[in-house]
């Protein structure tokens, strides 16, 4: 089973990725952040966890606010440095643990978390700015990670508590996947600073340290404290200091501190913590609890698969048949439909179609896009827009003739998800009777 090995807190401000952008490891005025992290940095090559899990907030760089969550994790097989207005940092892609992100997805639903799940976005320094100070990235990085993306900016968002909730759930859900791996969960944000109006350039040093110790010792304080005592202490955006609540409900009620360091050298409070948990777990209690939750997880879907002729579009398809869909995600888009129409092979090669998959969508191989990963809803859109009714496409997907699928219906009607004169003018509705 997967092992939650030790855990991090630190900032996240840019300030760290721009430091080592630019080799300022000898410089006065930088040299104690390097120095406040060479003990966590020793600490991870000797341990060489296989993920790490990082708790992170974006900085409305991947994120808008069209669409905006409050726990959205990362379920793809890698993610890119994000450009956030001068080009993205020199740093390699990291590779995702798609399994372990799959499963903790399923265990937090599970456990009545709403999660929001995102793959294809790249991360900004909420993620790679700690990242590339805890781990070498010469050209590839020494393992995977889970990115656990919070929504901390737009009001109203998760209290500490509900944070640790979270965190909790984590726990349960890494403690109960099912192969050896190495976790080492990390926690970024904060911590006191304000970068906006008037009261930007807050700080209160003396607040940072009293949160680290509540954090280490007396985390229930920290529970039920409001956002705007967290902003009255710490400046409005410290109030991002929530997501380390999540760290701290997936660790033990007592935790060792191996290393703690604090720098103010700008405009943010620079805290580097590294801890592990001092209880330690019966095996054989671990296995038996860890069975017992992967059970309650499977409940909802227990059965399923005797449904025959039933293709659920579960996390792991969505993974797997991500680049096909988002081919024909397009085909809402008016200029990429023209395309489309008039020269499919030059959309295909764009969008890096392999051939089994160009052929199933030439041929209109409803019934073996579904089995491959295709979600239905996407494929309407396909007969939508090539003029092929849903009845048609419903009768493909059962083998059968519209004719005799229709005599199973309570009438002829044929219809589609196209609208306007496409609607009007298409050709499956002409000869209906």
């Amino acid at each position: 089973m997967a092992n939650i090995i030790g855990a991090i807190a630190s900032s996240h401000t840019p300030t760290i990725g721009f430091a080592l952008d630019t080799n300022k490891q000898n410089d006065a005025a930088w040299a104690p952040i390097f120095k406040a992290y060479e003990p966590v940095q020793q600490w991870l090559a000797e341990k060489k966890p296989d993920v790490l899990l990082v708790v992170y907030n974006d900085h409305v760089t991947s994120f808008f606010f069209d669409h905006y969550s409050a726990f959205t994790l990362g379920i793809g097989e890698e993610y890119r440095v994000a450009d956030e207005g001068g080009g993205a940092r020199p740093l390699p892609p990291v590779g995702g643990h798609a399994a372990l992100a799959r499963h903790i997805g399923q265990s937090l639903m599970a456990d009545e978390f709403d999660m929001s799940f995102f793959q294809d976005k790249p991360l900004d320094h909420g993620c790679f700015s700690p990242l590339s100070i805890l781990w070498p990235h010469d050209k590839t990085w020494p393992g995977q990670i889970v990115p656990l993306q919070c929504g901390v900016l737009q009001f109203p968002v998760p209290s500490a508590r509900r944070c640790f909730k979270l965190g909790q759930g984590l726990r349960r859900a890494i403690e109960s996947f099912p192969e050896d791996l190495n976790v080492v969960l990390v926690a970024t944000g904060g911590l006191s600073h304000q970068v906006h109006g008037e009261r930007a350039g807050f700080n209160n040093t003396p607040w940072d340290h009293q949160f680290l110790d509540l954090f280490e010792k007396d985390p229930e304080t920290l529970l039920n404290m409001t956002h705007a005592d967290f902003a009255r202490l710490g400046g409005w955006e410290s109030a991002e200091v929530v997501m380390w609540m999540v760290m701290r409900g997936a660790m033990s009620a007592k935790l060792h501190c191996l290393h703690r360091e604090y720098y103010l050298p700008s405009m943010t409070g620079i805290a580097v913590a590294l801890y592990e948990s001092e209880a330690s777990r019966d095996p054989a209690l671990s296995a038996k609890a860890n069975e017992q939750h992967r059970a309650h997880m499977r409940h909802q879907v227990a059965g399923v698969e005797e449904l025959e002729g039933t293709y659920p579009f579960t996390l792991e398809r969505s993974v797997q048949g991500y680049r096909i869909n988002k081919y024909l995600h397009q085909l809402i888009q008016p200029k990429f439909r023209a395309r489309f129409l008039v020269d499919p092979d030059a959309t295909y090669e764009e969008a890096g179609l392999t051939a089994q998959e160009r052929d199933m969508i030439t041929r209109r191989d409803w019934q073996g896009l579904i089995r491959y990963g295709v979600i239905f809803f996407l494929l309407e859109k396909l007969g939508a827009v090539v003029g092929v009714s849903n009845l048609h496409i419903y009768a493909a997907m059962r083998g059968e003739s519209l004719e005799d699928f229709q005599k199973t219906r309570n009438t002829r009607a044929l219809y589609s998800v196209a609208g306007g004169a496409t609607a009007s003018a298409a050709a499956w509705d002409k000869n209906k009777s």
